[in-house]
């Protein structure tokens, strides 16, 4: 988990009840893929892990039971509900990755999830069945990465550009203002507007606050000792307040709550 914890609520404790193991893409699904990764459980019967994700502005191709859904960027908080044994792979797109494969723009996408049938074809349901019937997460994951690779173009696309873009807003937690990321870009406030609502599916000002909130969940994970008018302050919020508010919509409670939570040596509430 230390790895990168960015979206999943309270990482450290989520260790106790699932496992994650990610994999990085090979140099050609790279253009468009982020990572695979496979979670594992095994838990007690009638015992139910409720997990919080606060997801990436990315869509993701999920099998589970030899079945593929395709789901856009998700702009809610949403809970998964973990029972009994099994296991789930992932392909998490980089931001905009996925409209490079498919011709359809990525807000309407954007908070829905489907067969993936209906965009990537039916030889998608003949890789769910692939993996299904893989030997370990490993043969999993390059059947996988060699079935995206296959469908990336030769040609250079424009989304790989803002693929870029995006992932320069996580890398820098100081960028938190759209006209510094235009500037960045080299066109105006509105032609980046259009261009993520098209590329990526929410608006650049989305984005940037999500990364923001995951910078805030990061320092409220190392401790409860934090300054978080200062914190406020430097993730471009107006007031305290205001992250106050974000953080709990997204992580479920206060980030002094959250300190305390994530700990993993302390009993579940």
């Amino acid at each position: 988990m230390d790895e990168d914890a960015r979206g999943i609520v309270a990482p450290d404790r989520a260790t106790r009840e699932w496992s994650l193991v990610r994999f990085a893409p090979s140099p050609r699904a790279a253009r468009v893929l982020d990572r695979t990764w496979v979670a594992a459980w095994s838990l007690p019967p009638g015992f139910v892990h409720e997990q919080r994700v606060l997801t990436h502005p990315v869509a993701n191709l999920v099998i589970e039971d030899a079945a593929a859904t395709l789901g856009g960027v998700a702009t809610r908080t949403f809970a998964r509900r973990l029972e009994g044994t099994g296991w789930a792979l992932g392909a998490m797109f980089r931001p905009a990755g996925l409209r490079v494969l498919v011709d359809l723009p990525a807000d309407e996408l954007t908070d829905r999830s489907g067969p993936a049938r209906a965009l990537l074809g039916g030889t998608v349901d003949d890789l769910a069945d692939a993996v299904a019937r893989a030997a370990d997460p490993d043969q999993a994951h390059r059947l996988v990465d060699d079935w995206i690779a296959a469908r990336v173009p030769d040609e250079h696309h424009p989304c790989e550009d803002t693929s870029r873009l995006v992932e320069r807003a996580a890398a820098d937690p100081d960028l938190v203002r759209v006209d510094d990321l235009a500037e960045r870009a080299g066109v105006s406030v509105r032609t980046l507007q259009r261009r993520f609502r098209d590329h990526v599916g929410v608006p650049p000002k989305w984005v940037l606050r999500r990364y923001r909130l995951y910078e805030a969940g990061e320092r409220a994970r190392g401790g409860t000792d934090v300054d978080w008018s200062a914190v406020a302050h430097d993730l471009g919020y107006s007031d305290q307040a205001h992250l106050v508010r974000d953080f709990h919509e997204a992580f479920g409670m206060p980030p002094a709550a959250y300190a305390s939570h994530n700990r993993p040596d302390e009993s579940p509430d």
